[in-house]
């Protein structure tokens, strides 16, 4: 199976979002380990840039652009989009994300401060962690894959619940962080 990552920037930003880019392809080894330690399922990775330019209020890029992005890229593929906007309609309240079959997207945040690996992992690793998670369930038939990942994610921006750490090479820290996700430990 291939999970495609689409970092979705506008062509103004391109230059200055290169290290943002950079951190989505080790995010990407990231997650492929993750997703097989968690949840048994391995994945082929891809990461591309989709570039997009101005449009009119007519034509504002939502999720139905990317649902349709995806539908042509091929459904088999799980195509998830990091954009740079809002989604008018998210089933994810609290963190700006999407997803159904095959397909995720998520709010990506820019940092204020170039290179900013916590904020990234913060900000962004979390919540696409989230979205994964709700996918991975999905697949393995777990009954309650969308309130259960709601409940643990409520017990993290609410109850102190610790994210998971880890570093550079993908293992469990307690020193700084490279990459944060979702505790799954209730799930598996």
């Amino acid at each position: 199976m291939l999970l495609h990552f689409i970092f979705v920037i506008k062509e103004e930003e391109l230059d200055e979002r290169k290290e943002e880019f950079e951190y989505v392809k080790q995010m990407a080894k990231f997650f492929q380990t993750w997703i097989k330690e968690k949840f048994s399922k391995d994945f082929e990775i891809k990461c591309d840039e989709m570039i997009t330019h101005p449009r009119s209020i007519l034509q504002k890029l939502d999720t139905h652009v990317l649902l349709r992005d995806h539908r042509e890229r091929g459904q088999e593929t799980y195509h998830f989009y990091l954009t740079h906007f809002r989604p008018i309609w998210t089933d994810c309240a609290g963190c700006e994300g999407f997803h159904s079959e095959n397909f995720g997207m998520a709010l990506w945040q820019k940092p204020k401060i170039k290179n900013d690996t916590l904020f990234l992992a913060e900000k962004n690793c979390t919540v696409v962690s989230h979205e994964i998670c709700h996918e991975m369930l999905r697949v393995k038939k777990y009954k309650r894959y969308i309130e259960d990942v709601h409940d643990v994610w409520t017990q993290h921006l609410f109850n102190n619940l610790p994210f998971e750490q880890f570093d550079n090479s993908f293992l469990k820290t307690d020193d700084k962080p490279k990459f944060l996700a979702i505790d799954t430990s209730s799930f598996t």
